[in-house]
């Protein structure tokens, strides 16, 4: 399945022209990070939590200024990982419901991000479903920024869970002491048609306010065949806005609130179905069990689809009512105090909530099995809908953070250190079905033909309740005015809380079902007589592991630096009782060793080159393995997808980055990464 923006667009600036006097601002007024100017090595990153000039971070970091979000067309978390080498998403259920990787480091199933998602220093609202949700950068949060920071390989000390292969921030634009606005309208192909706008206003001395919203629409781009549904899919559809205030309570004393809402509703994607298993490929094995029956009609699917003359685009819709829906929203308060030149102390807290219902066809077939020179009767695969919750997940977060930050001994020595604590609770039942080789008008009243007469309906209802802990601390100290050495510690506890009832439904004839317990090797020969009785799960798993960064860094000149690390990284692990004989896999950790340098080049013709060369060693790496489970109780069943822990494995790569500006208006970016797992 493929994904592609216009290549075309108009668009429109206006300033709103307000002016009123300026007035007298604290330093806190000024944007948290600069934007980027004709000197490229004058960046300004906050990948350590305070705020430094990009090459003098020993950290392998891609920035996107707000003016390269725009120039690019960047709208979505697919559209981000097209311009960061080692970065990737996972786009299988629309760019909505994207995952990030980073290195190599995956999100399989069920598993925690392994990429840490972070808005204005709080990490992405959890999300647990069926298929990949939330926990990223959902519809709508690409607007009015001021960068976005891409830090690659473990970021385990100052970041708050789970991020073995790296963290993405993205920093929103802060209230200034200026009157200013702005409104643009593009428009492309695909009718394509977003509009962004920014209002900012000091309303006295103390106090700064920023709105800004962002609204984009676009038909989509993969052309439906069928005439069930709609006539095109991937489509965009979604608003999002922000309010942002600043109050400047005392001069040493700030306090930042940002509040914000997306709502993302469209009929999702459809796969394209592109190749087809004969049993005649040499080297492959024959396809078993279902796919015996099916792959014929597979191949003549792909057959009918070439010849339809439509392109690659086309697609095999058959839910009649598809879907996609993401509403979320969030408050996150920021209280800064300076207590002294050498000791600042900073709380951040934060509550959202993310709900999302989905209804799409998993594999994108419409497979027909002809009874007669005329008739075919219709062979669905796998539908996925909402369960009887209405949501296919549901869940709140609430984060704390407490971080002190301080200097001494003439400012050789900096240090922070802090609490964290997250807790994301459900808001009711996450709740899905999946009607598996069966013909439904009505999942919830079983409306449902069995035309190859081993189809069923799984259905799964979950509670997750999720607790994170972490103490935390960093020190850099200057040993010379080249060579500095950081030394960073975490120790992190993680639970979760399961509460499972999965159920599989045989419909012998519409409205009627015979249930039985879902995970059989889990219950076994267990019946049961309605959807939620007797199969419950209720799990917790706990762990806790410490966490480090030790790192070494020398400046040959003030725009040249080398430097070495070595970083533990630690990913809690989960609970999926439908992940079949298999309901728990434990924490994976990495090591990661690191050596890289930054240099910059100011005067006439200003560039930047970065590198970095890295080795991870990992142990009880969560992957995923695609498995067809055959037992005493159930026979062989379809393939399922299982979450493992593999025993050792490592991923070694480069990176490389350069910037050029030969003069005012024109810039050359070069980025390359290899990755060998």
């Amino acid at each position: 399945m493929r994904y592609f923006k216009p290549v075309c667009c108009i668009a429109a600036a206006t300033s709103l022209g307000l002016i009123t006097p300026a007035f007298a601002q604290t330093s806190s007024a000024a944007p948290a990070v600069a934007s980027q100017g004709d000197d490229l090595s004058e960046i300004v990153v906050t990948a350590r939590r305070v705020e430094e000039r990009l090459q003098d971070v020993p950290i392998s970091i891609t920035v996107l200024s707000e003016d390269t979000l725009t120039k690019r067309d960047i709208y979505n978390a697919g559209d981000l990982a097209t311009y960061v080498p080692s970065l990737s998403s996972n786009t299988n259920f629309g760019p909505t419901k994207s995952s990030f990787a980073i290195r190599g480091f995956t999100q399989e199933g069920k598993t925690s991000p392994s990429v840490g998602v972070y808005f204005a220093d709080v990490v992405a609202p959890r999300a647990n479903a069926g298929t990949t949700s939330g926990n990223g950068a959902g519809p709508g949060t690409l607007f009015d920024l001021q960068n976005v920071q891409v830090l690659k390989g473990p970021q385990g000390t100052l970041f708050g869970r789970n991020t073995t292969g790296g963290a993405i921030l993205f920093v929103p634009a802060k209230p200034t002491g200026k009157t200013e606005g702005s409104l643009e309208v593009s428009g492309g192909d695909f009718n394509m048609h977003r509009f962004q706008g920014m209002f900012n206003t000091p309303l006295n001395e103390s106090i700064r306010i920023r709105a800004a919203f962002d609204s984009n629409h676009r038909e989509g781009y993969l052309i439906n065949t069928t005439g069930i549904g709609p006539d095109r899919f991937g489509d965009t559809n979604y608003f999002a806005g922000r309010l942002s205030v600043v109050a400047d309570i005392t001069p040493n004393l700030e306090n930042y609130t940002i509040g914000s809402y997306s709502r993302s509703h469209d009929h999702g994607v459809v796969p394209i179905l592109s190749a087809c298993n004969t049993g005649k490929i040499p080297g492959v094995l024959p396809p078993m069990g279902a796919a015996v029956l099916l792959a014929p009609y597979a191949c003549t699917q792909i057959a009918q689809q070439q010849a339809s003359g439509v392109g690659y685009y086309q697609v095999q819709n058959t839910d009649t009512h598809p879907y996609e829906d993401i509403d979320q929203w969030q408050a996150i308060n920021t209280t800064t105090w300076t207590a002294s030149d050498s000791l600042t102390v900073k709380n951040i807290i934060s509550y959202a909530e993310y709900r999302e219902a989905s209804s799409f066809s998993l594999w994108g077939t419409n497979l027909k099995i002809p009874v007669s020179a005329t008739i075919s009767v219709p062979v669905p695969t796998i539908q996925l809908d909402p369960g009887t919750s209405g949501r296919n997940t549901s869940q709140s977060t609430f984060t704390e953070e407490l971080q002190l930050r301080g200097r001494l001994f003439a400012d050789r020595l900096t240090w922070q250190a802090g609490g964290y604590l997250e807790v994301s609770n459900p808001i009711g039942y996450s709740s899905g079905g999946a009607d598996i080789f069966l013909n439904c008008t009505n999942t919830a009243t079983l409306q449902c033909t069995n035309p190859l007469t081993f189809g069923t309906i799984s259905i799964y209802n979950i509670k997750d309740i999720f607790n994170n802990k972490g103490l935390y601390s960093q020190a850099d100290y200057k040993l010379t005015d080249q060579l500095t050495l950081t030394g960073g510690f975490r120790y992190t506890f993680d639970r979760m809380d399961d509460d499972d009832r999965n159920v599989n439904a045989v419909v012998p004839t519409p409205g009627t079902a015979m249930y039985s317990c879902q995970n059989i090797l889990a219950y076994p020969n267990v019946t049961v007589s309605g959807p939620l009785a007797g199969c419950d799960i209720k799990t917790r798993l706990q762990s806790s592991r410490p966490t480090w960064l030790i790192d070494a860094d020398y400046k040959l000149t003030p725009d040249n630096m080398v430097y070495a690390k070595y970083a533990r990284g630690y990913r809690q692990g989960a609970i999926n009782p439908n992940n079949l004989g298999f309901p728990e896999w434990g924490p994976e950790k990495v090591d990661t060793y690191e050596v890289g340098s930054k240099n910059s080049l100011s005067g006439p013709v200003p560039a930047v080159f970065n590198f970095a060369a890295f080795y991870n060693d990992f142990r009880d790496q969560q992957l995923s393995l695609n498995a067809i489970i055959a037992d005493a109780y159930q026979g062989t069943v379809p393939p399922q997808q299982l979450v493992l822990n593999a025993g050792k494995s490592r991923i070694w790569g480069i990176e490389a980055d350069t910037s050029i500006k030969p003069f005012a208006g024109l810039q050359f970016d070069l980025e390359y990464a290899y990755l060998n797992t």
